[in-house]
């Protein structure tokens, strides 16, 4: 039986959609199987935003190997069935839940969502719902009251903000709700006062602790948190403001559509009256017949002295004269220009109506709601809440929790110089926003901050430089013509060379402005590592430079080595390959049994291949002998334990190898591609290995949760390294 949570509300707004990712991505990192459960959808007409939010966790990345429930297996009932007749809905919705609950081991159940057709009864049909399929109550109480009102003209309150609860609010809320908790014998496994007054957590828990806690309760034991208001969170996006208004995007970037718009200003008025009512992040409503204050907006937004600004909505319907068309073609804008056929009121109207939902394509809202859940409610309390049990098995999902956990531990300095590309800045703000590590990007920064501003997301805690750097420009060609003197390298060619952002990012690492580097979104692997072999160096115990994929599976991560670097590595190189990439299994936390990979087994096959590999494999018994290693072996008797048993019986690497050494480029880059594609696995690198200080290559169709993982991955190596030197210098110390 699945370990379940019902998710309820007692009114509307309370944010638990955001609540229910929270929840889901805890489960995913613990569980094997998460499913989720919807028994009353908003609409039968359009599909379940929160619904489709969950969904789209479990099915993006590796967590697309999870349980593949579809959206309609997710939905009990809707609200007309729930009114024509509650106790049939309510049969339906536990024979819909049962189905999905066989196919997981837990399962995240969202209550409704008191709609424009929900009841005063709303609350009490949710807990019948948690009763009858027997799972307890994560209750979230609103810490925020009515819609924000925003003025009609000039400049705004802060969209979908509105007033806070006192804590004497959340004390009667609670009360009243626990009463009816009581009256459907519903188990309670927690409260969460969610969108909080920031500056009042303390008295809110306080509040409701005071209700659970009073004389005579049996919840004595039941945890509170509270989890603060964001603007972002409730703020619309441009793309709800451009459905709401009934508009056309005319000009800008699509893409930029996604931004939240955290304020909206009605220029009716003179241009130099509406400029200084402009907001940062605001949505800025313009009459189509006033093109001065359209131009104006525009050359403020550009501007480094004016507030960002989310989009422009062009209202009256009316056609803007030809020669401002071209003036604004010719400006390019990249912010979205909406038009509507609204007027001004009505436009603002439905502006400031607009709610900020939590949507799947929103990454700054999707990344904030899971840090305000990480830095608010404490995981280890609720799963203990729930008798969770740690699966045996790792999954793709978990592997990447422990990457980003660990790297969070030592907060160290990664380099990623290919600020010009929307996925390095996309993921430079999911690394800041879940504290994975401190981030420097290199491009011009105001470019660089506009940009990503522009997409909506937060890098303001990320470093900004420009290769262009004077200072430190003059300082890394002294250095490079330092250390490629005996090429014949001057200052003057290394003023030039280290301009390169590969170069320059690589500059860093080496003098210990950054811990590593993580680049090749769109640059070749050659582009990347090659200033790596003339500054950084390899291991004085490497003789060369290789790489590994960190196979996961669906149920245990593999090493793959080397498929990214040497073409034909001979013997030497690949006893090297070899040890490396059993200390790379080890650094994350996989015990190396090493498969050195050939087309026979054993003592079978014979040729100059074969020889290489059986070479190798002495070459790394001699070296290391505490590794466990067979070769030659071919995949499947590393991989099978039947195919083991027949072909190498007793061997304690054959059928249970984690370390696979490939004897090529062709065969292992061929080898990793075709297991990624065919088992679906998500394949994390390449890592490389054997330098002295962390370097690491992307692939050019790196997606953002690939570049994510290969940052973690490159802070754990160099947390890896210090830890090394440390110990290091602490044993010299004690020498002498």
């Amino acid at each position: 039986m699945a370990d379940s949570i019902y998710i309820a509300s007692a009114e509307g707004n309370t944010g638990k959609s955001t609540i229910a990712l929270g929840v889901l991505d805890t489960l995913l990192r613990s569980v094997e199987r998460v499913g989720v459960f919807r028994p009353v959808a908003r609409s039968v007409h359009h599909p379940d935003y929160v619904l489709e939010l969950l969904l789209a966790h479990l099915s993006t990345g590796s967590a697309k190997t999870t349980t593949p429930l579809s959206y309609e297996e997710c939905v009990g009932v809707s609200y007309d069935d729930v009114h024509q007749d509650p106790e049939v809905a309510l049969g339906r919705i536990v024979a819909r839940y049962k189905a999905v609950e066989a196919q997981c081991d837990a399962v995240v159940v969202v209550g409704s969502d008191y709609t424009d057709v929900g009841s005063p009864t709303e609350l009490a049909f949710n807990l019948r719902v948690a009763a009858n399929l027997g799972v307890p109550v994560l209750l979230v109480l609103g810490g925020r009251v009515g819609p924000g009102q925003s003025e009609t003209f000039g400049r705004s309150d802060r969209l979908g903000q509105s007033d806070p609860r006192t804590p004497e609010d959340i004390r009667q809320l609670t009360d009243v709700t626990l009463a009816e908790l009581r009256d459907e014998h519903v188990s309670l496994l927690g409260v969460i006062v969610n969108r909080a007054d920031p500056n009042r957590l303390g008295e809110l828990i306080g509040a409701v602790r005071g209700v659970i806690d009073a004389p005579g309760s049996q919840l004595a034991s039941v945890p509170v948190w509270a989890v603060p208001e964001d603007p972002y969170i409730v703020a619309p996006s441009m793309k709800s403001i451009l459905k709401a208004t009934s508009g056309t995007l005319i000009k800008g970037d699509p893409a930029l559509l996604s931004r939240e718009a955290l304020g909206v200003v009605v220029a009716a008025m003179s241009m130099v009256n509406v400029l200084p009512r402009l907001l940062e992040g605001a949505v800025v409503v313009v009459p189509s017949d006033r093109p001065d204050v359209l131009l104006a907006v525009l050359m403020a937004n550009s501007s480094a002295t004016f507030p960002s600004i989310a989009g422009i909505v062009l209202v009256g319907g009316f056609a803007l004269p030809d020669e401002i068309e071209r003036l604004v073609e010719g400006l390019a804008p990249s912010v979205p220009i909406i038009r509507t056929e609204l007027g001004s009121y009505e436009a603002a109207l439905r502006i400031t109506h607009t709610p900020g939902r939590m949507a799947a394509d929103s990454q700054r809202k999707h990344d904030t709601a899971l840090a305000l859940f990480e830095g608010n409610i404490d995981a280890s309390v609720l799963l203990d809440r729930l008798r969770v049990s740690r699966a045996d098995v790792v999954t793709p999902l978990m592997f990447e929790y422990a990457l980003l956990e660990r790297a969070r531990r030592d907060q160290k300095r990664i380099v990623m110089p290919e600020g010009d590309d929307d996925r390095i800045l996309r993921a430079a703000a999911t690394l800041l926003a879940r504290d994975v590590a401190e981030i420097v990007i290199l491009g011009e920064e105001f470019e660089v901050r506009s940009r990503a501003i522009g997409l909506g997301l937060d890098i303001s805690r990320a470093q900004v430089i420009s290769p262009f750097d004077d200072v430190l420009r003059s300082r890394f060609a002294e250095e490079y013509a330092r250390l490629r003197a005996h090429k014949g390298v001057t200052i003057d060619q290394a003023m030039d060379v280290v301009t390169d952002v590969s170069y320059f990012g690589t500059m860093m690492v080496q003098l210990g402005l950054a811990d590593g580097m993580v680049s090749g979104a769109t640059h070749t692997t050659a582009h990347t590592i090659r200033p790596s072999f003339e500054i950084i160096k390899t291991r004085p115990d490497t003789s060369v430079v290789s790489s590994v994929f960190l196979m996961a599976l669906a149920d245990k991560v593999l090493v793959y080595g080397d498929c990214a670097v040497n073409p034909d590595p001979s013997a030497e190189q690949l006893a090297d390959i070899a040890i490396s990439a059993s200390e790379t299994a080890v650094e994350f936390g996989i015990e190396p049994r090493i498969a050195m990979l050939s087309y026979s087994t054993g003592e079978s096959g014979k040729g100059k291949d074969v020889d290489k590999v059986r070479a190798a494999t002495a070459l790394v018994r001699e070296r290391r002998p505490d590794l466990l290693i067979e070769g030659p072996i071919q995949y499947d008797a590393a991989a099978d334990a039947d195919v083991a048993a027949a072909k190498m019986p007793g061997s304690a690497v054959a059928g249970r190898a984690t370390v696979f050494i490939f004897p090529d480029l062709n065969t292992g880059n061929n080898t990793y591609k075709a297991v990624q594609r065919s088992a679906g696995a998500l394949a994390i690198g390449p890592v490389l290995q054997g330098l002295r200080k962390p370097i690491n290559d992307l692939s050019r169709g790196a997606l953002v949760q690939d570049i994510v993982n290969t940052v973690a991955i490159t802070a754990i190596q160099a947390a890896t390294l210090s830890a090394v030197a440390a110990a290091a210098s602490q044993t010299a110390a004690v020498s002498a």
